[in-house]
């Protein structure tokens, strides 16, 4: 099935690219933009964003790996300035 009409790419190459992203480096964070660069592609309209997300959510090597989940929750808790500068 096509999923981005504006430059032709489908169901099976996106849950490649993310198979193929996955197995070279398991702790990266899989993106869209990363896919549409792996597949030699720009993003155009956008107008396929939700079914080109869902198409890479069904993929099973989607997964956060379990050592990066919570990674953003932790470093924020940690700041007692909210990330501010300390002159504020």
């Amino acid at each position: 099935m096509i999923v981005c009409h504006c430059n032709t790419i489908t169901d099976h190459e996106i849950r490649a690219a993310v198979e193929w992203m996955r197995a070279a480096d398991q702790q990266t964070v899989i993106t869209p933009g990363k896919i549409y660069r792996a597949l030699g592609k720009r993003a155009d309209c956008g107008g396929c964003l939700q079914l080109f997300l869902d198409t890479m959510q069904s993929s099973p090597s989607l997964k956060v790996p379990m050592q990066l989940r919570g990674l953003r929750r932790r470093s924020t808790q940690d700041k007692s300035n909210e990330g501010r500068y300390q002159g504020y």
